[in-house]
């Protein structure tokens, strides 16, 4: 966090630390998570005590000045009227002004001078002239001036503070998914409720329908759907049977699971998902150095120019030391960095945690910020584009028997065999006719009795072993395609055809056809072989493909797109894929699923979904637009606000009071935070 805004770095540290030794130490440790929302609100709290005192001695103070009573036509003195003033105006000074004090010792001593210096020192040159004109020095009274100035810089912290806890509530409410009970099955039958840190790699649980899952596991028994949707950012309830994994946090259907626990703590997918985004609102983008820099050459022209507007008005304008000390304090108010200090970190944790809600984890933000400029993306076949596993794509009669019958025939003798082209065609099928007599055909394929008809669906080469002829010229076009072909044969009369393939994600195609439209330039590489991957090509509409790779080809691949001037995204799945991840510009870890913790990966998408990667590419485009945005409003106003503080429209009766600095300022910071959420948008 930037270090020139020292209060908000403290806010965001303790929020981020409290979040992740929650997550570390306790997988639901909810006192934890509630010390640390605790500690948030007191803090705000603590902001809003301090502005709702200062303003009630503003009242007095501003009574009591006497440029107020003169501009109001009144009067209203006392014996010993301007020492009550001085007890007042000290009062707001420590109390309301010490976040600022204490700042500007932070600042100091870490020889980084930025916003807490530069609101110190304009609130303590106020305060010291002042007093010492109460006690004889010859001059004005700036008192009120200083009860308005910490007043409104009070109020800023406050709505910041706010718009920080705002963007990190998101994370807070994803720490706290876990339930904090668990039904936990001992001795193969007894149900016991234990609470959920104490649960132990191995051990069995039992999830009731509408329940939160515990921890990360494997069902071992039971089918139902899952809503994961607050965690990987997938809409829909996605279906869950024996042997497939469970996210600790995410919302059981309509169904009873046992599912043995696999991670907990630190390791389950919740705490590496935080720790991920903690990392990502860490670390330091391209534009947040620029931020830095900028805030740096602000501050040091704020205290340059605070002097030169004194001594201008002093030595060669001939004014007195209270108006020129006035100036100078308005100067240095309103070149105040403090929009800067929040421009960009609020921007990062704002995109972070939109992207974790999305199944968008990001490892480097430099690398984030660059993937809206890539000229090539390469996508890995199996799994990302395709689903990984066969499905029906043709079916052929070659009787005048309906191609969705002789699927149904195929899919009922299918569905007590365990091959994957079985599973295949069983899945493209409602559902089948009751069948009999199973039996496996080694190598050729299966048969069985379906509506008392002899069935079987066999290969190619049971085909040629039987002497049955079929047309093999229409099936050309479907080998040429890399499908594999299977036939069926009812009562032993050929009836049709059946063509499987890896089957190609809805999504793939509208996603190349967007990532073509923005002149990005689309490339598959597979270890399949040519046949496959030139269809899949086709089918889709890629520019280029690369077959028969093997995993530490890859690499290499990468390297010579890079050679042709290409600035290359790399998408894989984050394991065999390694190097080829590193080696590009951008690394992205499609499908990683639970196994958040890649390191070659900068980016990490939770859902094989390409899909995801069009939506990686808008939001570093949003999030770049809005940090740029930010530090206009940040910056922007300077060019004029600074001339007007000095006071150069002073003879056209324009003159700017630093309470008046003080609120452009609030008001740019304010923008800056109103800004900043809208990109949730």
């Amino acid at each position: 966090m930037d270090k020139e805004h020292d209060l908000q770095e403290d806010k965001q540290d303790h929020n981020n630390e409290s979040m992740i030794d929650h997550n570390h130490n306790d997988q639901n440790d909810t006192n934890t998570s509630h010390s640390s929302q605790n500690h948030h609100e007191m803090m705000l709290e603590d902001f809003k005590k301090r502005f709702i005192v200062s303003v009630i001695l503003t009242i007095p103070i501003l009574l009591l000045s006497p440029m107020i009573q003169e501009f109001l036509g009144i009067e209203f003195r006392f014996t010993g009227d301007l020492y009550v003033l001085f007890l007042l105006s000290t009062l707001i000074y420590f109390y309301g002004g010490y976040p600022f004090l204490s700042g500007i010792i932070r600042e100091l001593k870490q020889r980084e001078p930025g916003m807490m210096t530069l609101i110190a020192v304009a609130i303590s040159v106020a305060f010291f002239y002042s007093s010492a004109v109460v006690f004889g020095l010859e001059g004005k009274l700036l008192f009120w001036e200083l009860a308005t100035l910490i007043d409104i810089m009070l109020l800023g912290h406050w709505i910041e503070m706010k718009s920080v806890m705002g963007a990190s509530r998101s994370m807070e409410e994803i720490a706290r998914l876990m339930p904090s009970t668990a039904h936990k099955i001992e001795n193969g039958e007894n149900v016991q409720d234990i609470p959920v840190t104490s649960l132990q790699v191995g051990d069995t649980v039992l999830i009731k329908p509408g329940e939160k899952i515990p921890a990360d596991g494997v069902v071992v028994d039971g089918t139902s759907h899952v809503n994961e949707a607050m965690i990987t950012g997938e809409s829909e309830p996605v279906p869950r049977s024996e042997g497939q994994e469970v996210i600790g946090g995410s919302i059981n259907g309509d169904g009873a699971l046992k599912v043995e626990v696999k991670k907990t703590g630190k390791d389950s997918f919740l705490s590496q998902l935080v720790e991920l985004v903690r990392e990502a609102q860490e670390s330091k983008s391209r534009t947040q150095d620029l931020a830095n820099r900028a805030a740096r050459w602000l501050t040091f022209i704020a205290l340059i120019g605070g002097s030169i507007t004194l001594l201008v008005w002093l030595y060669f304008m001939g004014q007195d030391f209270a108006f020129a000390i006035e100036r100078s304090v308005t100067v240095m108010v309103i070149t105040c960095p403090h929009a800067l200090g929040l421009a960009i970190p609020l921007v990062v944790a704002i995109s972070a945690s939109i992207g974790a809600k999305n199944g968008l984890l990001v490892r480097d933000r430099v690398a984030f910020e660059g993937i809206r400029n890539i000229d090539s993306i390469i996508f890995d076949k199996t799994g990302t584009l395709t689903e990984g596993k066969f499905g029906v794509t043709d079916t052929i009669s070659f009787s005048d028997m309906d191609k969705n019958e002789i699927l149904k025939y195929a899919a009922s003798v299918e569905s007590s065999s365990e091959h994957p082209l079985a599973k295949g065609i069983v899945s493209s099928v409602d559902q089948t006719h009751p069948l009999n007599n199973f039996e496996a055909l080694p190598g050729k394929g299966a048969r069985g009795l379906v509506n008392e008809k002899d069935v079987k669906v066999v290969s190619p080469g049971y085909l040629k072993e039987k002497s049955i002829e079929y047309p093999a010229s229409e099936l050309d076009k479907l080998s040429e395609q890399g499908k594999t072909v299977v036939f069926v044969l009812i009562d032993d009369q050929l009836k049709g055809a059946i063509a499987l393939a890896d089957i190609i994600r809805p999504e793939s195609k509208k996603t190349i056809e967007y990532l073509r439209n923005r002149n990005i330039e689309c490339l598959m590489i597979t270890g399949d072989n040519e046949r496959v991957a030139k269809w899949v090509s086709e089918e889709i509409g890629l520019d280029e493909y690369f077959a028969e790779v093997l995993p530490d080809e890859k690499a290499k691949k990468v390297k010579e797109i890079q050679e042709r001037g290409m600035k290359v995204a790399m998408t894989g799945d984050g394991i065999n894929d390694a190097p080829a991840l590193a080696q590009a510009d951008v690394g992205i870890a499609v499908g990683a699923g639970t196994d958040v913790a890649i390191e070659t990966a900068d980016i990490i998408l939770v859902r094989s979904n390409p899909a995801d990667v069009l939506a990686c590419i808008e939001l570093s485009g949003a999030t770049y637009r809005k940090m740029i945005q930010n530090l206009f409003w940040a910056t922007g106003y300077n060019a004029v606000a600074i001339p007007l503080a000095a006071g150069i429209l002073y003879n056209q009766g324009i003159l700017l009071s630093p309470a008046v600095g003080a609120i452009l300022m609030s008001l740019s910071t304010v923008i800056v935070a109103i800004n900043a959420q809208l990109l949730k948008i």
